[in-house]
């Protein structure tokens, strides 16, 4: 009637867990790109362009404007102006986002704040394997000879 179950139990799965290998600290102000494949915790002011393959954090007091923030995942408990294009967004109760957000997995904490689209998709490609290109020269047309 009662028989034992003679078949191993698979071992349990570990998640990794990213981690932050760089701060920018309260109180600093700085423009220009973040890039890499490290995590990220933004405590102060940042402007220009974030592309990560890890994680970026906004915390609390931390400000973030950029047209397009790309990134593995991104948790913002602050402030962020600009779209951003992730695998998994999460808004925290004290964080504002202007812009709209492309992702595969959302969450949201009551009081959060969004003016903007969410837009989910099956994948999202963060464009961050590929090396930038730089615009080619236009030709220059020479007249043409009699």
């Amino acid at each position: 009637m009662f028989k034992r179950n003679n078949q191993p139990t698979p071992p349990p799965t570990v998640q990794t867990v990213e981690r932050i290998t760089s701060v920018l600290g309260a109180g600093v102000i700085w423009q220009g790109s973040i890039t890499g494949s490290g995590g990220v915790r933004v405590e102060g002011t940042f402007e220009g362009e974030i592309a990560l393959k890890g994680l970026l954090v906004v915390s609390e007091t931390g400000k973030v404007t950029c047209d397009n923030v790309r990134a593995a995942n991104v948790i913002v408990a602050g402030a962020v102006k600009g779209n951003i294009t992730s695998q998994k967004v999460e808004i925290r109760a004290s964080g504002r986002v202007w812009g709209d957000i492309i992702t595969t997995a959302f969450a949201t904490e009551e009081g959060a704040f969004l003016r903007g689209q969410i837009r989910m998709e099956d994948a999202v490609d963060l464009g961050l394997d590929a090396p930038a290109e730089t615009p080619a020269a236009p030709e220059e047309t020479q007249p043409a000879k009699a």
